[in-house]
């Protein structure tokens, strides 16, 4: 792979070559982490599926006076996990002299919206003040959000989401998304609860029967956790196996690569941390009495030399994932 990296790189035009990006830390860290992983330091890494999960702060929005931008800041956010194949956002209390209540609500309601596959989305959410503007949020378009919405486009092993409306004595009837009720033979289950199904016959009527997501191999959205502790606190309880924080104030990534990489190789489950629009990760943990660098495995900077003397959460959020994601490979 590193013979390959190289060999594409003198492929460009000496012109380049010519230019400081060549020879960029960027660069410099990638061409590293390639000869890295050829060497075999790092090992393989494992495919089993890791849970990541990335960490927000409540007062995301709380600098945002209005209720369309809000919606907007927020979709940003959803989006971002969806394209990175996050697992579970977590949205941690960081102003603890303030009620965050109506913030949090808000976050999770939206996300939760996003999340949810829109053929489901009038039987799980009822009208409220705060979907005002869910028509600006951009569609996730990920795996258990599919297009097909006929029988005709239902084949048998396909997973979907669905909502039990009734139950017969036959079974429970879920709502996949398709001109039909789908019959889940021999199961009694609640009204109105959401759940994830195999199709395993499609002659009549949808025949489902329920599905472990970690059976799935395609990604299959994320959940939203609203967390109580403040975020220290937090992460040492939840007990993550790697805890990544975003600082401006961190470390470069590329000297301590390896040193995560090795990590990430027996880690299953991965938190990676934002902190707040007005105030850093530094400053809410030590609102707590703790010391980030004690709380988290590793403080790195994603966004050195930066151009703006702050990054929006939802900004970093973009641009932390996707250079994790290069070098990582979420979906493993």
């Amino acid at each position: 792979m590193l013979f390959l990296s190289i060999l594409l790189i003198s492929s460009i035009s000496p012109k380049i070559f010519s230019s400081p990006l060549i020879f960029s830390p960027f660069v410099k860290s990638y061409i590293r982490f390639l000869a890295f992983k050829e060497k075999g330091l790092g090992g393989k890494i494992s495919l089993e599926r890791k849970k990541i999960s990335i960490a927000i702060p409540a007062s995301l929005v709380s600098d945002t006076p209005h209720l369309r931008e809000k919606t907007s800041k927020i979709g940003l956010i959803g989006r971002a996990a969806a394209i990175f194949r996050v697992d579970e956002i977590i949205v941690y209390p960081d102003e603890p002299k303030k009620d965050q209540k109506k913030d949090t609500d808000l976050i999770a309601t939206l996300l939760g919206y996003m999340e949810t596959p829109q053929y489901l989305r009038k039987r799980l959410f009822k009208i409220r003040s705060e979907l005002r503007y869910a028509g600006i949020l951009p569609p996730l378009r990920t795996p258990h959000h599919p297009l097909g919405n006929k029988m005709k486009d239902l084949k048998v092993g396909d997973y979907r989401e669905g909502v039990v409306v009734t139950k017969t004595g036959k079974g429970s009837l879920v709502d996949i998304g398709v001109e039909e009720l789908a019959l889940m033979p021999n199961k009694k289950l609640a009204v109105n609860k959401r759940v994830t199904v195999k199709i395993v016959d499609v002659k009549k009527r949808p025949i489902i029967e329920l599905a472990d997501k970690k059976e799935i191999p395609a990604y299959w959205g994320y959940k939203v956790t609203l967390a109580k502790q403040p975020f220290g606190r937090l992460v040492k309880n939840l007990g993550f196996d790697l805890t990544v924080a975003t600082s401006k104030y961190g470390v470069s990534l590329s000297k301590v690569l390896e040193e995560i990489v090795e990590k990430w190789r027996k880690a299953k489950n991965v938190l990676v941390a934002f902190g707040a629009p007005t105030k850093g990760l530094y400053e809410i943990v030590e609102s707590d009495g703790l010391v980030l660098d004690d709380v988290m495995d590793f403080v790195v900077n994603t966004i050195p030399r930066q151009g703006t003397e702050t990054v929006r959460t939802e900004e970093a959020v973009f641009a932390s994932l996707a250079i994790l994601n290069m070098h990582f490979s979420f979906n493993v």
